[in-house]
C-alpha cells in the first residue's frame, strides 16, 4: 500500500471500548440453541471447501498484493497438522478487519484456525453463513451459550487446532500500539493446559509503501502454583508486554489517534 503524506486522525475517549470499523451490522442473537459444533461430512466438506480451497489461496493474494505482508517467528509454531496433542492458542492486536480475519490462517498454516468473533461476523447477510464453516466462532450473549462456546473451543483445541483471540476486542485500523485488554479469554488455555503465543501486526514504511510485518512470540506458560486468577494476570501481563515490545517495530502511521481532551 502506498504510503500517503497526509494522515487521516480518529479522536477516541475510550480504549477499551471504542470500536472505529467501518461495517454497519445487525448482530444475531448467540444463545443456547446456537450450534457451534456440526461434523457431519457435509459440513466437514464445505469447512474443507471454503477455508482450503477458497479463503486460504485469496487470503494470501490479498495480503501480499494489498500489504506486501510478511511473517516474522512462525517457525516456533507446531506445524504437524494431525497431531492432536499439539493445539494451541494465539492472541493477537486487532487493526483490520479483512486481514485480521485472513492472518491467522497464514501464521499457523497448515494448522486450521478457529477465531473467537463478535456476533457481527455471522451475521452478514450471505458471508455470514460462510464464516462458521470457515472457522468463526461468535460470542454468545447468554451463560447457555457460553457453555457450548466453551464445549467448542476445548474440542478443536484438543484436536489439534488452533484457537486465535484477539484481545482488545475492537478494531482500530492502522493503530500502531496495543491497547491495554482484560485477561478474561485467558481462562480458556489456562483451563485446558495449552500453550499460548502472540502475534503483532506492524506497519513498517519500506520505498514509500506501508508494509504489514507481524510478528510471532512465544510459547507462554502460567505458573501453575499460584491461583488462577493470578495464572490469568501473569499471562495476560506477558502476552501485553511482549506485544508492547513488538510495537516498537512500527515505524509509519496511517492514521493518527488522539485522546478526545487532547482535541
Amino acid at each position: 500500500m502506498k504510503h500517503k503524506s497526509e494522515k487521516r486522525v480518529i479522536y477516541y475517549t475510550d480504549e477499551l471500548n471504542d470500536e472505529f470499523s467501518t461495517a454497519v451490522i445487525t448482530p444475531k442473537k448467540i444463545d443456547s440453541s446456537w450450534k457451534y459444533i456440526n461434523d457431519t461430512p457435509f459440513k466437514r466438506f464445505t469447512h474443507f471447501f471454503w477455508y482450503r480451497i477458497i479463503a486460504t489461496p485469496l487470503a494470501w493474494i490479498f495480503l501480499k498484493l494489498k500489504f506486501s505482508h510478511k511473517i516474522i517467528g512462525k517457525d516456533i509454531l507446531p506445524k504437524n497438522k494431525k497431531d492432536k496433542t499439539n493445539g494451541y492458542f494465539i492472541y493477537g492486536n486487532h487493526t483490520q478487519d479483512i486481514a485480521d480475519a485472513l492472518i491467522p490462517s497464514m501464521i499457523c498454516f497448515p494448522k486450521d484456525v478457529y477465531t473467537i468473533v463478535h456476533p457481527n461476523n455471522v451475521s452478514m447477510p450471505i458471508l455470514g453463513k460462510i464464516t462458521p464453516s470457515m472457522g468463526a466462532l461468535p460470542l454468545p450473549d447468554d451463560m447457555g451459550g457460553f457453555k457450548n462456546l466453551f464445549s467448542a473451543i476445548k474440542k478443536r483445541a484438543t484436536d489439534g487446532n488452533v484457537i486465535c483471540i484477539y484481545p482488545e476486542a475492537h478494531i482500530w485500523p492502522y493503530y500502531t500500539d496495543i491497547r491495554p485488554f482484560v485477561d478474561d479469554s485467558f481462562g480458556y488455555p489456562i483451563s485446558l493446559n495449552m500453550p499460548i503465543y502472540c502475534f503483532t501486526n506492524t506497519y513498517q514504511l519500506h520505498k514509500n509503501k506501508v508494509k504489514l510485518i507481524t510478528y510471532v512470540d512465544g510459547p507462554f506458560f502460567p505458573d501453575k502454583t499460584k491461583t488462577r486468577a493470578e495464572q490469568r494476570t501473569e499471562i495476560r501481563n506477558k502476552v501485553y508486554e511482549t506485544m508492547k515490545e513488538r510495537a516498537k517495530n512500527n515505524n509509519v502511521k496511517v492514521i493518527e489517534y488522539i485522546r478526545s481532551e487532547e482535541k
